[in-house]
């Protein structure tokens, strides 16, 4: 599964799109793991060190980081669980 990224005028801030419908409606902006309780997806991001939020749109998925993280290191474990929900869906 090939995922896009792209760049979001907040630096500590990267979208993600996987290609597929994410919200059928709306949108959701996750600040913590507890307020991810109804999202698998979102639960599995944030076990991820480093992501500080998560934010899904109609075909998009935005990652928030931690000051001092760098994107090199988070973005091929955000890649690996968003590919995993992905085809898994399929």
């Amino acid at each position: 599964m090939f995922i896009q990224t792209e760049t979001t005028p907040n630096p500590a801030s990267l979208k993600f799109l996987p290609g597929r419908v994410v919200m059928e409606k709306g949108t959701v902006d996750f600040r913590s793991v507890k307020e991810a309780t109804n999202s698998l997806l979102a639960q599995k991001l944030f076990k991820i060190e480093g992501v500080e939020g998560v934010f899904f749109g109609s075909d998009f998925i935005s990652i928030t980081k931690s000051e001092g993280i760098d994107w090199q290191i988070l973005k091929p474990s955000i890649l690996n669980v968003i590919a995993d929900q992905f085809e898994s869906d399929t």
